[in-house]
Formats: C-alpha cells, structure tokens, sequence
C-alpha cells in the first residue's frame, strides 16, 4: 500500500483570529484578556485538547502585537492583510495556508477566536465527523447551526470562491445545505460571541 493511502487523515485546526474589535473600541479580538491570557491562546488550546496538532492561526488587525504578545508555539501564523474586508477574506487565506502545509492536510477545522464558550468537548465532536476529504460538519446549537465547521478539504476551492465580505463559508454551506453532517453541541458549548462591550462579561 501507498504510504499516501496508509498515512492518518490530517484534520487541522483552522483558527480565525484577525478581528479588530470595532464595536470593542477598535481592541484586537485576538488580545482580549480570558484566564490571564489572550484570548488567541486559549482558542489554540482549546483546538489542540480536541485533537488538532496541525494548527493554523490567521492573523489580521494588530498581528504583529498579537505574535509578540501571545505565545503559540508550533501554529503556523497566517497574516491576512485584507482583514478589514470581513471573515472572507480570512477564510480564504487560512485555507490557501492549509493547502500549502507540506503535512498533507485532509479537512480543516474552522474556530472563532471570539466563542470562548466553545470548548475542546464540542471541537472535538465536530472533528469526529470527518470521515474522508468530502466531509462537511457543523455543530448544531438547538438546532441552529454554528461552529466549529468542519471542511473536507475536497469543499475548500469551492469555499474559497464564495467567501466573500463578512459571509464567510455561509453561502456555500446553505448551497450544500444537504451535505452537512449536524453535531449537536448544544449540551457542551454555548456559542456567543464577543462583540460588544457587554459580552466581555462572558471573559474570566
């Protein structure tokens, strides 16, 4: 047998990190303070406790701040220079990141920097979804879905194409709408996001 057909099917964590905080006063999200910590960091620990070893990080507003100030040993960091135009353009870096990992990456494991409330339980039941390079998962929250998404890398040309402004891969997921493996999450994660000033009350 081919080492290629012989090798584990690599699902790598794909961390959208470039935010800039604007409704946050223009504070990067990648820098807001969780358990002592920035929020970056717990969002890449929270990827490798579900299992991710190969771990990509888009970089956008105050990247250089966030490579000096956060510590993410073995990530591979991916500035975006086009982060202002939305998570599109994120999605798409990160991907093409992916594509170029010589570790031969299968599916791509998509985390939002600003769900802290997502932990490794509700990653990892997602990452347990991928069963080849055509794989599409998404956590499903009371029937409502959400992230972590999980992209077989056979969908990542065809993503790529249609993520454009702050849609993301959502136009592509509601034209595949029946192709998507739902993982309900709802009893392990709460996915609220860190927008506002009010929603640091969910920061520890």
């Amino acid at each position: 047998m081919r080492a290629a057909e012989d090798r584990t099917s690599v699902v790598a964590g794909l961390l959208l990190a470039a935010g800039g905080g604007r409704r946050l006063g223009g504070r990067p999200k990648a820098l807001l303070t969780h358990r002592g910590r920035p929020l970056v960091e717990h969002a890449v620990g929270v990827l490798r406790a579900a299992g991710c070893e190969v771990v990509h990080v888009v970089l956008g507003a105050s990247a250089e701040l966030v490579r000096e100030r956060a510590e993410l040993p073995g990530c591979v960091l991916v500035d975006n220079p086009e982060w202002a135009e939305g998570m599109g353009s994120s999605l798409r870096a990160g991907l093409g990141s992916l594509a170029a990992d010589p570790r031969g990456v299968d599916a791509a494991l998509v985390l939002l920097v600003d769900q802290p409330g997502i932990g490794a339980e509700a990653v990892a039941r997602v990452r347990a979804a991928y069963d080849s390079r055509d794989a599409l998962a998404a956590a499903s929250y009371d029937g409502v879905r959400g992230h972590p998404v999980l992209f077989g890398a056979g969908h990542w040309a065809g993503i790529a194409e249609a993520a454009v402004g702050d849609r993301g891969a959502r136009d592509y997921l509601a034209a595949h709408r029946d192709a998507i493996t739902p993982v309900d999450c709802s009893d392990v994660a709460e996915p609220y996001d860190i927008d506002t000033e009010a929603d640091l009350s969910h920061l520890e």
